[in-house]
């Protein structure tokens, strides 16, 4: 099948091709469990209906992606548990305990809020920008089709929606790798991914979106400003995990 993690250091396009092939596998487990997802109701909407707000739709959508994109790997299954372990460590909620020393001094807490830290070891999701602003948009996107008249739930808007909520949860799987030289080329893989979320979102709203009753003129302006540059940021991102991961060599 594909090589062995032990055997070298894979980079994007390994991980890419392997991550390709473990979505092939999992149509099936995708129909199991979440069944509603090749009807009429795409699987977002049905999220929505059983969560409070659009906040937990998309949180709920995102951590439902991450389960069903589980990248384990056949020819080393005494592994599994820790491959497990290293997707699922950023979405544990238990904090450390309070007299426990951490790795930087008290007064120097602003460094917590820098890209930097976000992308060490120490850091965590919440901190990446690109994350959080594609959160923001998914909840906004819900929002106005949540508002609209049911009648325009064609497959243009809801292929544009689903395009929308991938983006974060793609960008959550490539964080769970981690930024070691050894998993940074899944970390790759994933938020090109989330790239191409995000330039399909882009060609649906301009091509099948605007200037049509689905939306109104402000509407489409604001989703595309925000989503032409949500997708540019993601794009400086995935460089600068390039350029992580052959500085390392």
């Amino acid at each position: 099948m594909f090589a062995n993690f032990n055997d070298n250091i894979w980079d994007e396009h390994q991980w890419e091709a392997h991550l390709n092939e473990i979505a092939k596998q999992n149509t099936q487990l995708r129909k199991f469990i979440a069944p509603d997802a090749s009807d009429s109701n795409p699987r977002w909407l049905t999220l929505l209906r059983e969560n409070s707000d659009e906040w937990e739709a998309v949180d709920a959508f995102i951590e439902e992606e991450l389960q069903l994109d589980d990248p384990y790997f056949e020819d080393d299954e005494s592994d599994e548990s820790d491959v497990d372990d290293f997707l699922w460590d950023e979405w544990e909620d238990e904090e450390p305990p309070m007299d426990e020393e951490d790795d930087f001094d008290a007064g120097e807490e602003w460094k917590e809020l820098s890209d930097e830290f976000a992308l060490s070891g120490n850091g965590s999701i919440e901190m990446l920008d690109i994350y959080n602003d594609s959160r923001e948009l998914a909840v906004i996107i819900l929002q106005w089709i949540e508002y609209s008249n049911p009648k325009f739930l064609n497959k243009d808007c809801t292929d544009f929606v689903g395009k929308v909520l991938q983006i974060g949860a793609k960008i959550a799987g490539g964080y769970g790798f981690g930024f070691e030289r050894e998993f940074l080329g899944g970390n790759i893989a994933y938020n090109k991914k989330a790239l191409y979320c995000a330039n399909d979102g882009l060609t649906i709203l301009q091509r099948d979106l605007k200037d049509t009753s689905l939306i109104t003129r402000k509407q489409y302006l604001h989703f595309h400003e925000r989503l032409f540059e949500l997708r540019n940021d993601i794009g400086i991102y995935v460089q600068e995990l390039r350029e992580q991961f052959y500085t390392s060599l």
